[in-house]
Parts: C-alpha cells; structure tokens; sequence
C-alpha cells in the first residue's frame, strides 16, 4: 500500500489528477492509513494506466467510467457491450474528421485564392471579402 504522492509518481501524473479520477468515480483507494491518509494498492496502479490509455484514445470520462465498471464485473457483461461502446466513439470521430476535412476543404479554397502581397493593403484581400 501507498499513498497517492507515490502512485502519481508511478503512474507519471500528478495527486491532483487522481484526486480528479476519484472525485469522479473513477478510482476508489483502497485505504486509509491510521492517520487518514488515502492507500491505494498495485490494482489502482492498473485502474489508473487504463483510464491514462483510455483518455489517449479520446474516451470521455462517461466512457471510461462504463468500460471500468464492465472491466470490475467482467463475467456479469459481454464483450459486445464494450464494442458498442469503442463503435459507438468511432462514429463520432468519424463525424468529426468529415466536419474537419470540409472545413479545411473551404479554409484551403480561400487561402488559395488569396495572393498574400506583402505590398497589397488588406482592402482587397478575398480572404475577408470572402468572409464576408
């Protein structure tokens, strides 16, 4: 058992950031010293590196909050159920990079139609008109 000074270090985060997860039912210690202290063990360890890979793939709070609960009662779920949850996010990812591409699919229009002078005021750019 440690204290949470010890598990940022090995985690490579900081107290507050646990203190954040546990705030939001992410991690739960799995302790108190006699003095008051919060104990965690080589299991918040885990719980800590899956919710840091989870976050590195985009997963909100929410989803990672229902992927540890299924973890935490692996045999009563199935693993469609955290499909749905991973597919369900690759939609909306995919809607975000569509909405990305034709922003920059407009954005690289006007950019391109613009000479950029050094010498020309910007009373004519067709950046600006075109943003009109």
């Amino acid at each position: 058992m440690f204290q949470i000074g010890e598990l940022a270090k090995r985690c490579g985060v900081t107290a507050d950031t646990l203190r954040f997860y546990e705030k939001n039912t992410l991690i739960k210690p799995a302790g108190r010293s006699e003095s008051g202290y919060r104990l965690y063990n080589e299991n918040n360890q885990k719980q800590v590196t899956f919710i840091l890979k989870a976050k590195d793939l985009g997963l909100s709070l929410e989803e990672i909050r229902e992927l540890l609960e299924i973890k935490l009662e692996a045999t009563e779920h199935s693993c469609a159920e955290v499909k749905a949850i991973t597919s369900a996010k690759l939609v909306v990812i995919d809607e975000k990079i569509a909405d990305l591409t034709r922003i920059r699919g407009a954005l690289k229009k006007i950019n391109d139609a613009c000479c950029g002078h050094d010498n020309d005021d910007a009373s004519h750019c067709s950046i600006l008109a075109a943003l009109e």
